[in-house]
């Protein structure tokens, strides 16, 4: 047998060529040793300390998804496609309402349900912005809300409220696509004029034509049964509170004592070292960045209004 060995040390090759016999390869190195025997399987003895490790390491090319698989993103929808419907009409979507305006104001989705259940066609109405859902047989896309209301003492004008859009649609003009189509359903049934309250979004109504105005009190409910005199017994706008005055203590009668002449008058008060600013005599400059009126959380609001 014909036998060559390798070592890992100075070079040395020990050969003995013979045909009748096998060739048999040693690869000695240290920890581990290699021998190779045609007649044999190889074996690969490996030091215990050592474990092998494989590693995977998948880069930007070897994950890919299938194109037939890959999620569809939802396009935008039309403007010219959207409805506007009431509530009530549409008692299947009054779910997806009160999500949407629960988005924005969050609030117990009982109360939200109830307060959209009363919507009806004698007012408070609450409308609802559509738009066709891609495939025929879904339920449309609630894209917008408004509620409105009847103003007191004003026959012919309407409340804007909880004016809302979907957070994914915002800036792409269907706030102004909503205001617009209320506009349009009032003026159809013979309202003259809306108004609203608003802290943040100012320059957007007017931007549609809307201007500062006074406050108005909105009808929570009405009712053609309900008399003209009990909706007058309310009062038409929250009336400011009278100044303080301070008493008038020199008017007052000296008191006496149970026996002699009486106490002599008090001290006169001493005179305020203030001076006021003088009152205009014309109407109060109105500022789209003040205003004396809040809201119950105490934010600073604006009362404004159109001609429709």
């Amino acid at each position: 047998m014909q036998e060559l060995t390798l070592s890992p040390g100075p070079a040395k090759l020990n050969s003995t060529l013979d045909p009748t016999h096998r060739m048999e390869l040693i690869l000695s190195t240290s920890p581990a040793e290699l021998t190779l025997d045609p007649a044999c399987q190889p074996k690969l003895p490996l030091d215990s300390t050592c474990q092998p490790e494989m590693t995977f390491n998948p880069g930007p090319t070897e994950l890919t998804l299938d194109p037939e698989h890959q999620p569809e993103e939802t396009p935008a929808p039309s403007l010219a496609e959207l409805t506007l419907e009431p509530v009530h009409h549409r008692p299947e979507l009054l779910d997806a309402c009160a999500d949407l305006i629960n988005d924005q104001w969050p609030r117990s989705r009982a109360s939200r349900l109830h307060s959209l259940g009363q919507s009806s066609d004698a007012f408070p109405l609450c409308l609802m912005l559509l738009s066709p859902h891609p495939t025929p047989e879904a339920a449309p896309v609630v894209v917008g809300h408004a509620r409105l209301s009847r103003v007191l003492n004003q026959p012919q004008s309407l409340l804007v409220e909880t004016v809302v859009v979907a957070r994914a649609l915002r800036g792409r003009g269907f706030g102004r696509r909503l205001m617009e189509g209320l506009e349009v359903f009032a003026r159809a049934r013979g309202f003259r004029k809306l108004h609203l309250t608003t802290h943040d979004q100012v320059h957007f109504y007017t931007h549609l034509g809307y201007r500062l105005g006074e406050p108005v009190q909105g009808l929570v409910f009405t009712s053609r049964r309900l008399p003209a005199t009990l909706l007058n017994a309310f009062p038409t706008a929250p009336s400011p509170q009278p100044p303080w005055k301070a008493p008038n203590l020199t008017a007052q009668a000296a008191p006496r004592g149970p026996k002699g002449p009486p106490l002599p008058p008090p001290p006169p008060l001493p005179e305020c070292l203030t001076i006021s600013p003088p009152v205009p005599s014309g109407p109060p400059s109105k500022s789209l960045l003040e205003t004396q009126y809040q809201n119950v959380r105490g934010r600073p609001i604006l009362w404004m209004e159109k001609d429709i």
